[in-house]
């Protein structure tokens, strides 16, 4: 586990996308609230909540944080049929989230995965990566391709 005894203590905000296609007929079931499985937003932001708390437990020497708050953000892509997530993270600490932020997207996206199975099994997990991050010595990073407007908005929203 790396020291970090001399580090201070920084707000940090660590923000992780990724996006899943399940299909047509899985989309069209998603969106009208008919997934044989129950809804798989409502349960994909619990378990990300879930999953982002467990991340010391998942990742071998990931530092143990006290997490001031996680949120799951959905966005429906019908062009592709697609679930767009985002997962926030967000502490006072000594070391960052960015951890926790991917953790609890991966453990979104998976529970998303579950619930449409039943529909459709060729389901694809796509573009998962660190969009954001603040807080700590090098201060605020951006994804080299940007900042998209969602992850704008919740941003705007933390302010």
């Amino acid at each position: 586990m790396a020291d970090i005894s001399d580090k201070g203590v920084t707000q940090r905000v660590a923000i992780a996308g990724g996006r899943i296609r399940i299909g047509r007929e899985a989309f069209n079931l998603l969106s009208e609230g008919r997934l044989p499985k129950g809804d798989p937003l409502a349960m994909a932001e619990i378990a990300g909540i879930q999953a982002a708390k467990q991340t010391p437990t998942l990742l071998p020497l990931c530092h143990p944080i006290s997490l001031n708050r996680v949120m799951v953000h959905s966005v429906l892509r019908p062009q592709d049929h697609s679930v767009e997530l985002y997962c926030v993270a967000e502490i006072a600490e000594k070391t960052g989230v960015e951890m926790e932020a991917l953790t609890g997207l991966s453990v979104a996206l998976l529970t998303i995965w579950d619930l449409t199975k039943p529909v459709n099994a060729a389901l694809e997990i796509t573009n998962t990566r660190l969009i954001y991050k603040s807080g700590g010595k090098r201060g605020t990073w951006i994804h080299p391709d940007g900042i998209p407007d969602e992850v704008e908005a919740i941003l705007a929203e933390l302010e």
